[in-house]
């Protein structure tokens, strides 16, 4: 969906939201994120807009958020296959790491920069590791 959430039409990107935002919000009750980090990660809405995603779990909802959230669930995946259990994999997120690209901060501060390119490297980052690169 990443290359091409941009190029979806507004029907097919209403048929994607739904599920898309119940993968969001499950994966960031996982994670423990607060309403601010989620919002950051689907690239700051406005409260009243990300609320109401937050409640419905559905609505109309622009092609870069669905960019977002298609890399926040490689993301995801990525960790479940490289860590053996999923308390595991959901904490590595929070967890300071020493590689190159976080300068050991976590994964979660990369991603919390706010621009899609900061869910991208992580998510590239994590494919390699898996040996996807």
């Amino acid at each position: 969906m990443n290359a091409n959430a941009v190029h979806l039409s507004l029907p097919a990107r209403r048929d994607l939201a739904g599920p898309a935002l119940k993968a969001f919000f499950n994966i960031a009750d996982r994670w423990r994120l607060s309403a601010e980090q989620e919002r950051r990660l689907l690239g700051s809405p406005g409260r009243s807009t990300f609320f109401r995603w937050k409640r419905d779990r559905a609505g109309s909802v622009p092609a870069d958020v669905l960019e977002r959230i298609s890399y926040l669930l490689g993301i995801y995946k990525a960790l479940h296959i490289l860590f053996p259990n999923d308390d595991q994999a959901d904490a590595w997120v929070r967890r300071s790491n020493t590689a190159p690209l976080f300068g050991g901060t976590t994964a979660l501060d990369r991603m919390l920069g706010g621009r899609v390119s900061d869910l991208y490297v992580v998510r590239e980052y994590l494919d390699a590791e898996r040996g996807w690169n």
